[in-house]
């Protein structure tokens, strides 16, 4: 059975089905492959054959997975054996990139290839528009037969058994059509406009394309002849513009503009899954189960997969072969956030204990124990889920199977019940064969002119003295074990000893930058209950000892050096808190020069403007990386800083970068000061390796992060936070079975925050399929746009940005063309078909696509929009989402006595109204919008002003007052200021109209 998903209706002077003989809106292929994989290399990679490959063991020692193929069942998964299943002969698909040949090639000339078609109408389309489209009936059952590329019914095969929950809802050509016609889906015309299929075969890692657009097709031009505009095609599409001296042939009535209501909206799906699965237990026990969206407000119990907290996937049915991974080109990925945090109704994960003999592995692959091993022979064996291993089972890990082939301790060991837990590591973990020793904080600040001026270092100094109270701790301790120590710099270093026996502290000063030490070994990193007298001393004399400074230029790699030679010293990790305000010019490693170029943007040389300067600090994250030092920037620029460079180290090692330009204290200081305790408090595992394993047929390629990386397979952090996520995406090497589904398993091994060694598992299984159908119906859009995302913004590195967004254009079109020609009902050309699970995945595109750093203008300044890419690849799914979506709340119609959180509407510059009051975050920054004809009575209850011509400048923060309104809207705000992993800035604004950047 077809599927139809959702369906967009055409604009008036688009041709409906049946006219000029062009029925199902496709014709022939292009003669060759056109497209390249998304982010992969320049030669896509091709699986050879099914059954010219085989796997390290015979197909027969292969246990699948009981009971089903998309049903994960703890009871039954364990242990025992079962009759083995040979996975069906891949379906035969059509060369990737050409279509199979339609039966109307005979009958009539070709048509467009469906990609450029669809490029072409979401070029076409309007988001300003108030037209509602026209639906035409469906076709009769009968054209699912007609149509050769139609996937077979799915009567003829058992479909893969779903889990319970949110299912699309797809429409059968049997079905009526809606009473009222569903609205047309377009991109706005700013993402689409001007695009063509030029450079799609182009991925984003290699070389750019020779010319400004790579290759381009015949007929598949964007723009034709200068100043000709694209003309409407006869079946709907768009045709190249016309000749010169030469009218186009086809001329229609203007276009009438869309309803922006009619298109898919973004809160409208949030709100939906909000009162569909909001409350409610999210339990892992299903395989390939799509979890809530990260908007949802669920709970999660862990029963043998890890929670959606942990690890998101982009689809959670993966294609069995290479050839339909091409065919569809989804991007198979997942996002891994190893320490998210869990609310506090969850449970943490439980620490497995073996003693000296460590974690019981697979002697092969090396995965560690987990729900997917099968025990056989009594107990005595167990066979891997990854590579099908054998393995005999330890003396002191021996237990028996009951009845039912499974272990008779299954639920007194987390690693056999649970999708996520933590193993303690042994020495043979541990670097040079030692247990690691508590890791170190050191505060360096710098306290050149601009610093002290501004009353940065007084403020940095004040607030020290009461973050150090709350340094990070185990559970059950009384006291951190974290050690601190404090560094001072502009052209020079202060180091200061703090050591708990000395009446005062004392100053030492390292001039020699080239050649960087540290001049004190104990005294330096100190506990800080312990020295807290002297540290209180020591931060109420930095601000006065450098009050009359007059020193302006300041050094920044041998801060960062500084902090290495101190960890390794004390033979610790750590992280450094480097509190630094303008560009490094003294003479040093590392001096900086100004390239801040407006004339590159828009060319092939504008990507040098995101490029770090290579040498010093690129050997210096390395350095970082191998000592466990993990770095934090806090910047407060008044030009140009080149973040670029200075925030390459921070985002190779784990870290974070702050940015506070013009900084003030009366405005910024709140501001910073609540992103320094989020970042002092959050928890946080050092020197960190992770790696991650899968099973048969398919493996990890390309990772994208704030992650180093010396080899194909370990990612490697000086440390890792709870906001940290990492993207990795697989690619096929054989064929996957959808008996057995696919595992994987991301292995961290890390040190806690006291000093011992630790291994934290992740373990997930997703469903196999053959028919596309299953994987669009499984896709997860905000994991997609996270992927397409940081695949974009790393690529910008080294290709042009033209090039960049014409890949995320085409890789789009193709998308959802490969899903209308495969999954849904046939229809008019005109109409663009989506899946319901991404039907608002175009909207994020958009928004994508009107980010800083995919924006080529001369208007935004490079710092900010290297700032926000370098921000963007380290960013879990719920951070990209709220980022390209940010949420819209009015507030002048909110029910202060209701306890529901406040509805957020669709965030469009025509949802203001000039009566309105509206709050805008996106996780960075956070706007109250005053419309100008705001109510007094509502000035009044926020600001305790008459009206609004009373308010002046910019406030940090609402005035606390005693009334209902005022309560309830600094409610609101101070629990998006605690949710979000940044502290936003708060502006307010008055005036008629603002333009968003979605």
């Amino acid at each position: 059975m077809s599927q139809q998903g959702y369906v967009a209706a055409p604009p008036y002077s688009q041709a409906q089905p049946g006219m000029g003989a062009y029925q199902g809106g496709f014709g022939s292929g292009p003669t060759q492959p056109l497209y390249g994989h998304y982010g992969g290399p320049p030669q896509a990679f091709n699986a050879p054959p099914a059954g010219m490959m085989k796997s390290s063991v015979s197909p027969a020692a292969s246990v699948p997975l009981p009971p089903g193929p998309s049903q994960y069942n703890p009871n039954v998964q364990q242990n025992g054996s079962h009759p083995q299943s040979y996975p069906a002969p891949p379906a035969v698909s059509a060369p990737y990139g050409q279509p199979p040949l339609s039966l109307y090639n005979s009958m009539t000339s070709p048509g467009p290839p469906p990609t450029q078609q669809l490029t072409n109408q979401m070029s076409s389309m309007n988001l300003g528009s108030h037209a509602q489209g026209l639906q035409s009936p469906p076709p009769p059952a009968s054209s699912v037969v007609q149509q050769p590329f139609q996937t077979p019914p799915t009567s003829t095969m058992a479909p893969p058994q779903m889990p319970p929950g949110p299912q699309s809802p797809h429409m059968s050509p049997l079905m009526s059509p809606p009473q009222s016609p569903p609205a047309s889906m377009p991109i706005a015309s700013q993402l689409m406009a001007g695009t063509s299929m030029e450079g799609m075969g182009r991925p984003f890692p290699g070389p750019p394309p020779p010319g400004p657009g790579g290759f381009q097709q015949p007929g598949l031009g964007s723009a034709g002849q200068p100043g000709y505009p694209q003309q409407p095609g006869q079946f709907g599409g768009y045709m190249a513009g016309a000749h010169q001296n030469m009218p186009g042939p086809f001329t229609g009535p203007p276009q009438k503009k869309l309803d922006p209501d009619s298109i898919p909206s973004i809160t409208q799906v949030i709100e939906d899954d909000q009162v569909k699965q909001g409350g409610q237990v999210f339990t892992t026990n299903i395989r390939g189960q799509v979890p809530p969206l990260v908007t949802t407000d669920f709970t999660v119990t862990d029963q043998g997969n890890a929670s959606p907290r942990f690890i998101r996937c982009t689809t959670y049915s993966l294609p069995c072969t290479a050839d339909l991974a091409k065919q569809c080109q989804v991007p198979l990925a997942a996002i891994i956030k190893p320490f998210a945090s869990l609310p506090k109704n969850e449970t943490p994960l439980y620490v497995v204990n073996h003693g000296d003999t460590g974690p019981v592995r697979c002697n092969r692959c090396k995965a560690y124990m987990c729900p997917y091993m099968q025990f056989i022979d009594g107990g005595r064996r167990y066979q891997c889920g990854f590579c099908n291993c054998v393995n005999e089972v330890p003396v002191f890990y021996f237990q028996h199977l009951d009845h039912m082939g499974r272990r008779v301790d299954f639920y007194e060991r987390p690693e056999l019940s649970l999708g996520s837990y933590e193993f303690v590591a042994t020495l043979d973990y541990c670097k040079n064969n030692k247990p690691p020793n508590p890791p170190a904080y050191i505060f360096m600040i710098d306290v050149s002119y601009n610093n002290i001026k501004s009353g940065l270092v007084k403020l940095i100094c004040d607030e020290l003295k009461t973050l150090l109270e709350k340094l990070p701790r185990e559970e059950g301790m009384d006291t951190s074990a974290i050690k601190v120590g404090f560094v001072t710099y502009n052209k020079v270093l202060h180091f200061y000893n703090v050591k708990s026996t000395l009446a005062q502290p004392q100053m030492m000063v390292v001039s020699d930058t080239a050649e960087m030490f540290v001049p004190l070994l104990d005294g330096f990193l100190v506990n800080y209950q312990d020295s807290r007298a002297v540290i209180y001393n020591l931060l109420d004399q930095i601000p006065d000892m450098f009050a009359d400074t007059a020193e302006s230029e300041t050094v920044f790699a041998p801060v960062i050096q500084a902090g290495v030679e101190a960890f390794k010293a004390a033979e610790c990790s750590g992280k450094l808190f480097i509190f630094h305000s303008s560009m490094p010019t003294a003479e040093a490693p590392g001096k900086l020069k100004n390239r801040d170029d407006k004339k590159l943007v828009n060319t092939d040389k504008e990507k040098t403007l995101f490029q770090p300067q290579k040498g010093v600090y690129e050997q210096l994250s390395k350095d970082c990386v191998a000592s466990g030092c993990c770095v934090d920037l806090f910047l407060f620029p008044s030009q140009y800083t080149d973040i670029a460079t200075m925030a390459d180290v921070p985002s190779h090692t784990g870290g974070s970068v702050y940015k506070y330009s013009n900084f003030q204290v009366e405005t910024d200081g709140e501001h910073f000061l609540r992103d320094l305790r989020k970042d002092v408090q959050k928890s946080i595992g050092f020197d960190a390796i992770m790696r991650v394993r899968t099973s048969t047929g398919f493996r990890a390629t390309d990772f994208f992060g704030g992650i180093y990386m010396n080899n194909t397979t370990d990612v490697e952090m000086a440390a890792v936070d709870c906001d940290k996520g990492m993207t990795v995406e697989f690619k096929h090497d054989d064929t996957l079975s959808e008996e057995t589904g696919a595992l994987m398993q991301c292995a961290l091994l890390y040190t806690t925050i006291s000093g011992q060694r630790r291994l934290r598992i992740h373990n997930l299984s997703l469903n196999c399929s053959s028919q596309l159908s299953e994987l669009y119906k499984s896709c997860e859009t905000d994991s997609l746009i996270n992927f397409f995302a940081k695949s974009a913004y790393r690529a910008i590195l080294n290709q042009p940005l033209k090039n960049v967004r014409e890949i995320l254009v085409n890789q789009t079109a193709h998308m959802l063309a490969c899903y209308r020609k495969n999954c849904a009902s046939p229809s008019a050309a005109s109409q663009l078909i989506l899946p319901d699970a991404m039907k608002v995945f175009p909207v994020y595109m958009n928004s994508l696509m009107k980010t800083a750093p995919l924006v080529g203008s001369t208007e935004l300044s490079t710092d900010d929009r290297a700032h926000q890419r370098l921000s963007v690849m380290a960013m879990g799914v719920e951070d990209t989402q709220l980022l390209l979506y940010p949420r819209l709340i009015p507030l002048h119609n909110i029910d202060v006595n209701s306890e529901k959180p406040a509805t957020p509407v669709r965030c469009s510059e025509e949802r203001l109204t000039d009566s309105g009051i509206f709050l805008l975050e996106n996780g960075q920054s956070m706007f109250l919008w005053l419309g100008q004809a705001s109510s007094p009575d509502l000035i009044q209850s926020l600001f305790n002003l008459p009206s609004l011509a009373h308010l002046q400048g910019h406030m940090c923060a609402l005035p606390e007052l005693d009334n209902p309104l005022s309560r309830k809207v600094r409610s609101i705000i101070s629990g998006l200021l605690e949710k979000r992993s940044n502290s936003m800035k708060f502006l307010q604004r008055a005036e008629r109209q603002t333009t968003m950047a979605n």
